[in-house]
C-alpha cells in the first residue's frame, strides 16, 4: 500500500517514540509498502531505505521539544496537520498510520477526503494529560471522549501494550486490534571502551537506569530509596545514564540534598546503539516509573541484558513483567530499597531473574516477533480494505 505515517515528533532523536517510528517505517518498507514519513521539523536528518520523510516548515524559536505535551508541541502539530493535507492533496494515499496525537488529524482527513486511518496507539492521552496536568481533571471525560471517537472512527488499532489493547476493545468491541510491543534494542551490538566502573572507582554494586528523567519515570522514589538501602549496605553505587542538562543538575542538588551525592553518579545520555554495552556492566537495572500505563522502551532491552530487573509493581510494568523475569516492588522507597537489598545480596537470585528474561524476550520481545505481528496485521488490514469494511 501507498502509506501516509504520521508521527508527530522530533525525527530522528535517540528516544522512546522516535526509535519506535524509525522501527515501523522501516519494517512497513521492507514488507513491499511505500511509506511517506511526515515528522516535526526537529530531528537528526537521517536516510531510510524506501522511505520518504517530509517536514513541515522551520518555525523559529521552536526546538528542544520534549516528550508529552507542551505549547512547543501543539504548534508543531499545526504545522503537521497543514503538511498533512498537502501531502494527502499531492499524492495518491491509501491508508494513514496515524501514531499518538495524529490521529485526531487522521480523524479529520478522514472526513474530508473519505481516506482510512490507522490508531498507532502508544499510550492513553487522557490519562497522561491528567496525570502530567492534574488541572485537566475536569476536562478528562471530554478527552476520553475524543479518544474513543478516534478508536471507533480508525479501520483498526495498534496497542503497544495489553492496557491500551483492553481499552480499544472496551471502546469499540469487534475493532481489529493487535498488540505491537516494543522490542529489544541490543540487536546492533554492544561494543564499546568506556568501563564506567573502573572510570569513576565503583567498588561495590552498581544499579543502574537508563532513560529520560521525566517527573513519571520516579527519579525522586529512586534516590529516596538508594538512601534507605545505603542505611544497611554502603557499598552501592547507583549511574544514571541519559537526562538533558537541566535536569541532570536538578537532581544532582536532589542527591546532594538526601546526603548520597558520593554514590550517585549522572553519566549523560550515551548512543542507543552501545546500549547493550552500557548495560552489562550493571549488577541491577532498575526502572522506577510512576506513572502511566504503557511499558517503558527500555524494558525490553533490560530483560535482554542478562542483568536482573527491578521495577515497580505497577501496571505500567506488569502487563510484562512478572516475578518470574524481574523483580517487582511497592513504589515507594522503602518498597524499592528492600528490593534493591533482595537483589544485591543474592547472587543467584539475579542470575535465575536475568537468565529467565532473556529466554522470554526472544519469544516475544526481538524484531522477528515484531515483523510477524506487524505483517499479520496489515495482512487483515488489507482483506478489510479490499472488502470495502
Amino acid at each position: 500500500m501507498n502509506i501516509l505515517l504520521l508521527a508527530p515528533q522530533p525525527f530522528y532523536q535517540e528516544r522512546g517514540t522516535p526509535i519506535a517510528v524509525k522501527l515501523l517505517a522501516q519494517t512497513l518498507a521492507e514488507q513491499g509498502h511505500r511509506v511517506h514519513l511526515l515528522v516535526f521539523a526537529e530531528g537528526e536528518e537521517i536516510t531510510l531505505p524506501h522511505v520518504t520523510i517530509h517536514r513541515h516548515i522551520s518555525i523559529p524559536a521552536i526546538s528542544n521539544i520534549k516528550p508529552g505535551l507542551s505549547l512547543k508541541k501543539l504548534i508543531c502539530d499545526f504545522f503537521l496537520f497543514l503538511k498533512c493535507v498537502q501531502l494527502v492533496r499531492k499524492h495518491d494515499f491509501q491508508l494513514v498510520h496515524a501514531v499518538e496525537e495524529s490521529v485526531f488529524m487522521a480523524l479529520v482527513v478522514k472526513k474530508i477526503f473519505k481516506l482510512p486511518y490507522v490508531y498507532d496507539m502508544d499510550s492513553c492521552m487522557s490519562v497522561q494529560l491528567v496525570d502530567k496536568f492534574p488541572s485537566l481533571g475536569p476536562v478528562r471525560r471530554i478527552m476520553e471522549w475524543l479518544e474513543k471517537k478516534a478508536i471507533t472512527g480508525s479501520i483498526g488499532v495498534i496497542a503497544v501494550c495489553k492496557a491500551l489493547e483492553d481499552i480499544v476493545q472496551k471502546c469499540a468491541p469487534g475493532k481489529l486490534v493487535a498488540r505491537l510491543e516494543d522490542i529489544t534494542l541490543l540487536a546492533s551490538g554492544g561494543e564499546g571502551q568506556e568501563n564506567l566502573r573502573e572510570e569513576l572507582a565503583i567498588s561495590g554494586l552498581m544499579i543502574m537506569y537508563v532513560g529520560n528523567f521525566e517527573k513519571y519515570q520516579g527519579i525522586d522514589l529512586l534516590l529516596a530509596a538508594l538512601k534507605e538501602a545505603l542505611s544497611t549496605k554502603t557499598d552501592l553505587s547507583l549511574l544514571l545514564i541519559g537526562g538533558k542538562k537541566e535536569d541532570i543538575e536538578c537532581y544532582r542538588q536532589r542527591a546532594k540534598e538526601l546526603g548520597i551525592e558520593a554514590n550517585v553518579f549522572f553519566c549523560g545520555q550515551r548512543p542507543v546503539y552501545q546500549l547493550g554495552y552500557y548495560l552489562t556492566q550493571a549488577d541491577i537495572l532498575v526502572s522506577p516509573r510512576t506513572q502511566g500505563n504503557n511499558t517503558p522502551m527500555k524494558i525490553y532491552s533490560y530483560l535482554d541484558s542478562g542483568i536482573p530487573v527491578l521495577a515497580t509493581n505497577l501496571p505500567t510494568h506488569t502487563q510484562v513483567l512478572d516475578e518470574e523475569i524481574s523483580c517487582l516492588v511497592e513504589p515507594t522507597p522503602t518498597g524499592m530499597a528492600a528490593g534493591i537489598l533482595a537483589l544485591a545480596e543474592d547472587t543467584m537470585l539475579r542470575e535465575g531473574i536475568a537468565a529467565k528474561a532473556r529466554i522470554r524476550v526472544e519469544e516475544e520481545y526481538s524484531l522477528p516477533a515484531f515483523q510477524r505481528k506487524l505483517k499479520t496485521f496489515y495482512e487483515k488490514l488489507q482483506d478489510r480494505l479490499d472488502s470495502g469494511l
